[in-house]
C-alpha cells in the first residue's frame, strides 16, 4: 500500500514569522510534527509541490496540482493534498472537473491552526485524510474534522472554528471514529479516468445587493467571459427602481450569466417566483444546488470547452461530478 502526500502550503504548513504566519514547512516536517510514521502499515511518499498561502492560489495552480496527481495515479493507492483552507473548496471543485473519475481516493486536507501551534487540528486532519486515502472510495474528497466530504460539495463556513467545512446539499461521505473509517455514503462516480485542464479563468463573481446599479454590473461584466451572479434566496433579479434585469438581459445572450444563491443550503429555483422566471426569460442559467465554489469553477471549466452560451448552459446543467442534483 503506497500513499503520496503532495504539499502545497497553507496554514497547516505555516510557522510564525515577523510578518505573521507563513507557509514554509514541507510534507516530511508535517508528518514528523504530527507523529505519523512514513512506514507504519503504509508506505508514504512526499512531494513538496509548492509552499504558498492559499489566498495566493490561482487557477493556474489548480492545473499544476491536477497534473501532479494525474502523473502519480498509476504509482499510488491513494493521494493526499495538503492545502490552505481559504481556497480549498475552489481547488477541490476545480480538480473534480479537470480530473474525472480517478481510480484511487484523492483527498485534500488542511488545518485551521498551524501544526506548530498547541492544540492544532492538523494531526487529526492528516490522519483522517491518510486513512481515507488508504481505505476509501475512488474520487476527489476533502477530509476535515474527522469527516470526509465530496470535493464538489464542500464550502468553508467558518473563518476561525475548527469545524470549518461542511458538505452542502449532499451527505457526508465518511467519518473516522476511534481510528476506524465508517463509510456513510458512496457517490455515484463512474466513467473513464481522464485529465482535461482546459479552463477559462476570466470569470467574475458578482454578489447581488440592494442598490447594485445596472451601470456597475455592465462595467464589470464587460471585462469577463462569464458571470456568476449570486442572488437572494431561490433566485431572481430586481427590476424595480434600478432595472438590473434589463442590464442582465443585454449580457446573457452574449456571454453566460449563471445564478447561484447567497443562502448556504437549498440552491436556486428560478421557476419558483416571478422575479426568477423573468431571470430565466432573460437567459440566466440556474446553478441548481451547486455550491458557489463549484459554480464558479464549473463555469471556468465550461468556458474552456465551449464559447456559445447554449453550449455552456448544457455543460453547467449537466451533472459531471455529483456537483448538482437538479
Amino acid at each position: 500500500m503506497r500513499i503520496l502526500i503532495i504539499g502545497t502550503g497553507g496554514t497547516i504548513a505555516s510557522r510564525m514569522t515577523e510578518k505573521g504566519y507563513k507557509a514554509g514547512l514541507g510534507v516530511d516536517e508535517l508528518l514528523e510534527l504530527a507523529g505519523i510514521e512514513k512506514n507504519d502499515g503504509v508506505s508514504i511518499d512526499s512531494w513538496d509541490l509548492m509552499r504558498v498561502d492559499s489566498t495566493l492560489i490561482q487557477p493556474e495552480d489548480w492545473i499544476t496540482i491536477g497534473k501532479a496527481v494525474w502523473e502519480s495515479l498509476e504509482d499510488y493507492d491513494g493521494i493526499v493534498i495538503t492545502h490552505g483552507t481559504d481556497t480549498l473548496a475552489y481547488t477541490s471543485s476545480a480538480l473534480s472537473f479537470m480530473l474525472r473519475n480517478p481510480p484511487v481516493p484523492v483527498v485534500l486536507t488542511g488545518s485551521m491552526l498551524p501544526i506548530t501551534e498547541p492544540g492544532s487540528d492538523a494531526p487529526e486532519n492528516l490522519r483522517t485524510a491518510i486513512t481515507f486515502a488508504r481505505d476509501g472510495i475512488p474520487g476527489i474528497y476533502v477530509a476535515f474534522r474527522n469527516k470526509v466530504m465530496l470535493g464538489t460539495r464542500v464550502s468553508k463556513v467558518h473563518s476561525l472554528g475548527l469545524n470549518a467545512f461542511q458538505s452542502i446539499n449532499y451527505p457526508d461521505v465518511a467519518y473516522l471514529r476511534g481510528g476506524s473509517l465508517v463509510v456513510m455514503h458512496r457517490p455515484a462516480l463512474r466513467g473513464e479516468t481522464s485529465f482535461d485542464p482546459r479552463i477559462d479563468p476570466n470569470v467574475v463573481h458578482i454578489r447581488l445587493t440592494p442598490g447594485l446599479s445596472p451601470e456597475v454590473f455592465l462595467s464589470i461584466a464587460g471585462e469577463a467571459d462569464g458571470i456568476v451572479l449570486e442572488g437572494y434566496g431561490a433566485g431572481g433579479i430586481p427590476y424595480r427602481g434600478r432595472n438590473l434585469l434589463e442590464a442582465v438581459s443585454k449580457v446573457a445572450p452574449k456571454k453566460p450569466v449563471v445564478m447561484t444563491t447567497q443562502a448556504l443550503y437549498g440552491g436556486v429555483d428560478l421557476t419558483r417566483y416571478e422575479v426568477g422566471r423573468r431571470a430565466l426569460e432573460a437567459g440566466v442559467i440556474p446553478a441548481g444546488d451547486m455550491t458557489k465554489e463549484a459554480t464558479l469553477t464549473k463555469l471556468m471549466y465550461a468556458l474552456g470547452h465551449a464559447r456559445k452560451v447554449e453550449e455552456v448552459r448544457e455543460i453547467i446543467m449537466k451533472n459531471l461530478a455529483c456537483e448538482i442534483s437538479r
